[in-house]
């Protein structure tokens, strides 16, 4: 006989059912709304292909993520292979950048917050630049960079690191003035007090901060990759608009969404794996 399940991991498994259930449903209805518009004829269907259209001949559509397919051919080709690598160099842009804004923000932020005089040189200048547009900077990137995969890395970059500048000083600003006093009375240096006491202290936050900005990552490198790099989920996107192939922009929109669920889901099991100290109910799970 196999051990009987402990009551805690039991609650876990019941908790993550539920919570793919709840997903499950969501989805489910919003599919199912859509598919009632199309019965009842509420909707055009060669603009606003319900799901069971678009999802029909899907080996016809996979042909599109062919490069050498491309032009509305029918050719051979295509198939899961190009898909995943499509899906693969989109997915890889997004955290490239994620991950480089936001180690950078944090050292960005944190140095500005403890040099005086490089916060009033340089605080001035994040503040002017924060409001603009990560789409704003795809032609500065493009005079830069040229064509290739660095403006989609650099415009998730910027939409990320200026917030977290920003967010890292305000949220060292605002660690509590009690756990500094203790670990200065138990001897911990400045740089034990950084490492130990207020990184730790912010990095609940910083994590819901890069979760809120992934969403964001996903649209600038979409519109990265239809202008600046040729390749990716984006460029399939605009080729689907400019011939006219609506099946192929909802399934391609589908597959975005699912990416996106899925990079949120992994920054949380990461977010929960890193920060063990925060309690399930805290820190934006």
């Amino acid at each position: 006989m196999s051990p009987p399940v402990p009551p805690r991991n039991w609650r876990k498994a019941r908790r993550r059912i539920a919570a793919l259930g709840w997903a499950a449903l969501s989805i489910g209805l919003f599919a199912a709304i859509w598919e009632v518009l199309w019965y009842f004829e509420k909707i055009n269907p060669l603009l606003l292909p319900p799901p069971h259209l678009f999802l029909q001949d899907i080996p016809g559509t996979l042909k599109f993520f062919d490069r050498s397919n491309r032009v509305g051919s029918v050719a051979s080709g295509g198939g899961v292979g190009a898909l995943g690598i499509t899906m693969f160099w989109t997915t890889l842009r997004v955290f490239t950048g994620l991950a480089l804004g936001f180690v950078s923000g944090v050292a960005v932020g944190a140095t500005l917050h403890y040099v005086h005089w490089l916060r009033n040189l340089l605080m001035p200048t994040v503040l002017l630049l924060a409001p603009i547009s990560p789409v704003a900077w795809l032609p500065v990137a493009i005079f830069v960079f040229g064509i290739g995969d660095v403006p989609a890395i650099f415009l998730v970059f910027i939409t990320v690191f200026f917030t977290i500048v920003l967010s890292t000083s305000a949220q060292i600003e605002s660690v509590p003035v009690n756990y500094i006093h203790v670990a200065r009375i138990m001897g911990a240096t400045q740089t034990q007090l950084f490492w130990r006491v207020i990184l730790p202290s912010i990095l609940p936050s910083l994590f819901m901060t890069l979760r809120l900005n992934l969403f964001g990552a996903w649209m600038v490198v979409l519109i990265a990759e239809t202008v600046g790099v040729g390749t990716g989920l984006g460029q399939i996107i605009s080729m689907a608009r400019a011939t006219f192939n609506a099946k192929l922009v909802f399934f391609t929109m589908a597959v975005i969404g699912a990416l996106g669920f899925l990079s949120d889901w992994g920054l949380r099991q990461i977010q929960r794996r890193m920060l063990w100290w925060v309690a399930p109910n805290r820190g934006g799970v």
